[in-house]
């Protein structure tokens, strides 16, 4: 059976990676936090989203090449920063950033990867972003950006929907530590996943490369936190103003849901809004991402990238016909992974392909951004 037939969609590449990954791995990947309302809310907003179908359009060929910040892209989405992506599956960002280029997609790598930006700069992509946590010393952002803009890293993601750490339950009960830990009941989960075992194996433990170089070995931080949080502060206005002045590029701040940020980020001089919940995993009273594009579009005429929820090609044109500009996923392209190693994400880009065609031919679009000619309003 051919790969299409036995995992045609990310609901099968989903499933697939969860038989293959230790259960406190999958914790860590899949969950969100309380009692995941947001997450499910982001599902299910989107699916409340209609187009209208138009007929006689005769033969179309789709043109799915979108722009984001001066970068054409060969889709319109790309792969999103997922802290420890290295614990998903062994070498996971050079993985990510590989695929990434080939497919002509950008790729982001967060602060807290298990590698350094140094590590994968000879991977990346001509578009390739470097997604910041906000570190509390002037010297060490000061660092931290140079690192970035010397190995390749052209756009700046400054996060700011975490100024506190959230309780992220799931992964409280699979006994998940950071770093991780080798107990006896980690090891008994890894035992049953052999693939990922002999991976690990060969590659180490992940652990937050660049948080290391600068951090002390002793952090004395309770077992669900992360070294980043030692360095971390939760930014402000005038953070902001330093980041824009210190970095000569284009600059995103994701984790925006309100209009009247968005407003105030357009006036600060910002290159792109990134709106986002953070997939549900830091607040489970947020509203759906989708639910609040329309208004933040409404508030400016910068560049939109929306995640939340997106689990294909429908989704990505929900999300542009509501007035995104482009969409980034960053759980799917880590299952895909898991599933099949590291040809998941090409299959995974070719899935997104085929599922924007054959709903745009549906939609009678040429392009994507056509879809907000085809929104059914509600109401």
């Amino acid at each position: 059976m051919s790969v299409d037939a036995k995992y045609p969609s990310l609901c099968d590449l989903r499933r697939r990676a969860r038989e293959r990954v230790p259960r406190f791995v999958w914790e860590y990947l899949d969950s969100g936090t309380g009692t995941e309302a947001t997450t499910r809310g982001n599902r299910a907003a989107l699916d409340r989203v209609r187009l209208m179908p138009s007929i006689l359009h005769g033969e179309i060929t789709p043109d799915l090449t979108t722009t984001l910040l001066g970068h054409e892209h060969s889709l319109p989405v790309g792969i999103a920063p997922v802290g420890m992506s290295g614990l998903m599956w062994p070498d996971a960002e050079r993985h990510l950033a590989r695929a990434a280029a080939r497919a002509g997609l950008p790729y982001a790598l967060s602060t807290v990867a298990s590698v350094t930006p140094e590590d994968i700069a000879g991977d990346l992509g001509p578009h390739a972003m470097f997604q910041l946590y906000p570190p509390r010393d002037p010297k060490i952002r000061t660092d931290m950006l140079r690192r970035a803009k010397a190995a390749g890293f052209s756009t700046l993601i400054l996060t700011v929907d975490v100024p506190v750490g959230s309780r992220r339950e799931r992964q409280l009960r699979s006994g998940l530590t950071q770093p991780p830990k080798l107990t006896p009941r980690i090891l008994a989960q890894i035992a049953t996943r052999p693939a990922w075992a002999l991976g690990m194996a060969r590659k180490g433990m992940p652990r937050m490369r660049l948080i290391d170089d600068y951090s002390p070995d002793t952090l004395g931080l309770p077992s669900n936190k992360h070294a980043g949080y030692l360095l971390r502060t939760s930014p402000d206005w005038e953070y902001l103003r330093w980041l824009r002045n210190h970095w000569e590029g284009p600059l995103i701040v994701k984790g925006v849901l309100s209009a009247m940020d968005a407003t105030r980020l357009t006036e600060e001089g910002v290159d792109a809004i990134w709106i986002s919940n953070h997939a549900g995993r830091q607040f489970d009273a947020a509203p759906a991402t989708i639910e609040v594009l329309p208004t933040i579009r409404a508030a400016t005429g910068l560049p939109l990238i929306f995640d939340g929820g997106v689990e294909g090609g429908l989704d990505i044109l929900r999300a542009t016909a509501l007035g995104a500009d482009f969409v980034m996923m960053g759980r799917g392209w880590h299952y895909a992974l898991a599933a099949l190693g590291p040809d998941g994400p090409d299959h995974l880009a070719s899935i997104l392909r085929a599922d924007l065609e054959a709903n745009m031919g549906q939609l009678g679009l040429s392009h994507p951004q056509e879809a907000r000619q085809r929104l059914i309003p509600t109401g």
